[in-house]
């Protein structure tokens, strides 16, 4: 059983930065792909970021290419989102997702196992 526990949300102000983290366990990851997603409230689930664990291959949302970057540390099981120039929109709650797979993944519907979710708030 897979299980993404994410950390590093909290509070911040708008310009500043975030990095979050999404420690997995359960299972060896060399074949294994995961996302970012996050979810205001009243909106869907929104695709930000993905990354292949073995090649690290990386996708970004149109939204958040130049502001967020997607990172894995192989020896620790952990993929990161670091989060820059965070604007009071990108508050949300923020979820790892991840699924067997050599490639990259964009839809939630594509995504098996699924993190807590960590909240972000962005203060104007």
């Amino acid at each position: 059983q897979v299980q993404l526990v994410e950390s590093g949300g909290g509070l911040v102000q708008a310009g500043g930065s975030l990095r979050l983290s999404c420690a997995a366990s359960g299972r060896t990851f060399s074949n294994y792909a995961l996302g970012w997603f996050r979810q205001a409230p009243g909106k869907g689930r929104e695709f930000l970021a993905a990354i292949t664990w073995m090649n690290g291959n990386v996708r970004y949302e149109d939204s958040v290419k130049g502001r967020f970057t997607i990172s894995r540390d192989n020896a620790k099981n952990t993929v990161y989102l670091q989060m820059n120039n965070l604007k009071p929109e990108d508050t949300a709650v923020y979820y790892c997702a991840g699924r067997t797979g050599g490639s990259y993944y964009i839809s939630r519907t594509d995504y098996k196992d699924w993190g807590q979710g960590t909240q972000v708030t962005v203060s104007s």
